[in-house]
């Protein structure tokens, strides 16, 4: 037994030392730069390659089969003089007897100067398409009895293929540069500077590796350097693959920067399981120049529908300059620190095509909002919100008073600062001036795409300096069609409700709506709009209207409509129609005042009737109010349009029996149910100062009081002595 093994001893260490031999003889006298034309050949039939060596072919056998290609260049034989990739050298080498158990045990892999470039033209064939099809020549056309056969089907039962285990000492790639390009929409991209380095390449071990390249485009102009370092675990039969600890940073900058730069970078554990359909980041962290956030995605149902689920949290930061650092340039505001604090937590739900905010919670500057805000298809970008807000102060956000319209109105109070001072100056006529701009209101363009769903309550809102309260809104918007559902609120101890409807889907847009206000003070109204307030009071009105245009002037001019509205506890100011009266009074009496006006304003009981709006002209035919001891009733027009006051009032003395403030101005019966005019035209701004006693109108009183005193004269004169006929007759006469 001794001899026997000792005999197997030598010949196996025979058949070694030959092994041995037969790998020095064949490397060192077999060179495969000989057979370059034969290589090229070969892998152009098999693999319709065009392939040049330029360098050297390096090569080992045994143990380990080798290989070191350097300065070659690949191309389709379809266009042979246009390479798409070239490299200074290839190295990589395979442990020959691994081979046999279907084991891949290598070397360094190694890559250096790699130049790939990939390419579409006009008709979108790349120049990579080709590869591996049958080349043009060193092959017979295929007839038609020659058709390939469809594979046939794995036999039932049949166990899979065991997969090929890798074992990969390291791999580097040095100097890599990949660059694709589409002629059909002129857009480029360019990795570069790519390096590549890794550990030891083992299944179901941890392969840690770095990987920086830098990344540029044309469609935008885009500029970016990436660093990437991790450690990859994957399991083939298990469909398993994992990131652990991965880091990636980086710069980006260009065209949609503004000349700005991004500095980010992002951490965590990435996971990937096929088999069980489910994609995981979890201890994510992301940084982007000020920003700060922490989170965690899950997407599974990755062999069905994908959903996402997670959740994340941005830390509080300054929203102003963060957009400013990428870019973003905003809109003025009357505040400009307004988007100086920003911070958001919320669950994540999604899809392929949607993407939710569920639980949100997010506090913008001195607002706390909460609830649920998302897309419901990206395609369209279909918005759906349901939020809910403590208070929000929208006058912050709005753009700043326009100086040209301060000025406007400067000139305006210039204008109109001597009329009226005393109530004797003449009326003046009514401006011409528009009060109104042409400048485009609605995006129409925007509006037409808008896919909309939101519901809104806040608890204070603040809008023109009012404050709102119990607020709500509900809108949609789908195809140019955007409404308003609901409207409601409380404001200044009353309370509004409206709806509206925009439609978008003409050429010029129509807008129609309601709106409802109860017991809200019109001053305060008044003063929010930029108008000196004429009356004070609280109002009610019942409005339903419409218009159509895209500019305030053109909305103005078409709006139509009808409102009832009606004053409660109201006060004329700067007006003090008693006095006026007395004024009058004592003109008739041929008696001169003694006292000077105690009061400027005219209070009133009551205040109603209703507005009819026909192209931007509103006329009110039926104006009732109450004073104490008056009624009044009035009609006319107001433009709208240029802002013009066209409307007469009536008043009628009832019989008030207080004293009067001046002797002169006394209330006799014979003013008792007698309406006296006034008259109110000009601007809109004059307010009640533009209102006069109508002179006209006045001669008429007064022919009518003499006629009274003449019918009295002519009972006290002749008594019974004519009969009834004659004295009407008389009266009558007098009275004409």
């Amino acid at each position: 037994m001794k001899s026997l093994g000792r005999l197997l001893g030598l010949v196996f260490l025979g058949i070694m030392l030959l092994v041995f031999a037969l790998g020095f003889a064949l490397t060192h006298l077999f060179d495969p730069n000989d057979y370059k034309d034969e290589i090229r050949q070969l892998v152009r039939d098999k693999a319709n390659l065009e392939l040049t060596l330029n360098g050297q072919i390096g090569w080992s056998l045994f143990p380990w089969l080798g290989i070191e290609l350097h300065d070659a260049t690949l191309a389709s034989t379809v266009t042979p003089k246009q390479p798409f990739a070239d490299l200074q050298m290839l190295g990589l080498s395979v442990r020959v007897l691994p081979l046999l158990r279907k084991e891949v045990q290598m070397s360094d892999v190694r890559l250096e100067g790699l130049n790939l470039t990939l390419q579409r033209d006009q008709q979108g064939h790349g120049n990579w398409e080709d590869i591996g099809r049958p080349g043009a020549t060193g092959t017979s056309p295929a007839g038609p009895q020659t058709a390939s056969k469809p594979a046939e089907p794995a036999a039932a039962g049949k166990p899979e293929r065991t997969p090929m285990r890798l074992d990969i000492d390291s791999l580097r790639i040095n100097n890599a540069r990949i660059d694709y390009s589409d002629a059909r929409n002129g857009i480029r991209y360019t990795l570069e500077n790519l390096q590549l380095s890794s550990g030891a390449i083992r299944e179901s071990s941890s392969i840690p590796f770095k990987l920086s390249t830098n990344l540029g485009s044309t469609l935008p102009q885009l500029r970016a350097r990436t660093e990437l370092s991790a450690s990859l675990r994957f399991d083939r039969a298990l469909k398993r693959y994992q990131l652990e600890d991965m880091q990636l940073s980086g710069e980006v900058s260009g065209e949609p920067f503004k000349g700005k730069t991004l500095t980010f970078a992002t951490q965590g554990q990435l996971l990937l399981d096929q088999a069980a359909g489910v994609a995981e980041w979890n201890g994510l962290k992301l940084s982007a120049n000020q920003l700060r956030a922490l989170g965690e995605i899950k997407l599974y149902d990755l062999d069905k529908t994908p959903k996402l689920d997670g959740g994340v949290s941005i830390a509080q930061l300054n929203l102003r300059e963060f957009l400013d650092g990428l870019g973003v340039t905003l809109p003025q505001s009357a505040d400009p620190k307004t988007l100086g604090s920003f911070e958001l937590v919320s669950h994540l739900r999604g899809s392929a095509t949607s993407l939710t905010l569920e639980d949100l919670k997010l506090q913008l500057d001195d607002s706390n909002i909460s609830g649920k805000l998302g897309v419901d298809d990206f395609s369209r970008q279909a918005l759906r919100a349901e939020l809910k807000i403590d208070r929000l102060d929208l006058d912050r956000y709005l753009p700043p008073a326009s100086k040209d319209g301060n000025l406007r109105d400067a000139e305006v109070k210039d204008t109109l600062a001597s009329a009226g001072k005393q109530g004797s100056t003449a009326l003046p006529k009514s401006p011409t001036q528009n009060a109104w701009s042409d400048a485009p209101l609605l995006p129409l363009e925007r509006l037409r795409k808008l896919d909309l769903q939101a519901t809104l309550n806040l608890s204070q809102l603040t809008l023109k300096k009012l404050p709102v309260d119990n607020a709500r809104i509900q809108v949609s918007s789908t195809d140019g069609l955007l409404e308003i559902q609901e409207l409601h609120g409380d404001l200044l101890g009353g309370s509004f409700t409206s709806q509206a409807r925009l439609d978008a889907r003409p050429a010029v847009p129509n807008i129609s709506g309601q709106l409802k206000l109860n017991n809200l003070p019109v001053e305060q109204l008044l003063l929010a709009s930029g108008k000196k307030p004429p009356v004070n009071g609280q109002l009610d009105l019942d409005s339903q209207l419409s218009s159509s245009g895209n500019s305030e002037r053109a909305l103005i001019d078409a709006l139509n409509g009808n409102a009832s509205f009606r004053l409660n506890d109201g006060i004329l100011l700067d007006a003090n129609l008693e006095q006026q009266l007395c004024t009058g009074i004592a003109t008739l009496n041929r008696k001169t005042l003694s006292s000077t006006p105690r009061g400027k304003d005219t209070p009133f009981q009551q205040l109603d009737g209703s507005i009819s709006i026909h192209n931007g002209v509103a006329s009110n035919p039926d104006l009732r109010v109450r004073i104490p001891g008056l009624a009044v009733t009035g009609n006319g027009d107001l433009d709208l349009r240029v802002l013009g006051l066209d409307y007469r009032l009536g008043i009628t003395i009832e019989g008030d029996k207080s004293a009067m403030p001046d002797p002169a101005c006394q209330v006799s019966k014979q003013f008792v149910g007698i309406e006296w005019p006034l008259l109110c035209r000009g601007p809109l701004e004059l307010g009640a100062k533009a209102c006069r006693l109508d002179k006209d109108g006045l001669g008429k009183v007064g022919g009518k009081i003499v006629g009274e005193k003449l019918s009295d004269k002519i009972d006290e004169k002749l008594g019974d002595k004519v009969s009834p006929e004659l004295k009407d007759a008389l009266k009558g006469l007098f009275n004409r």
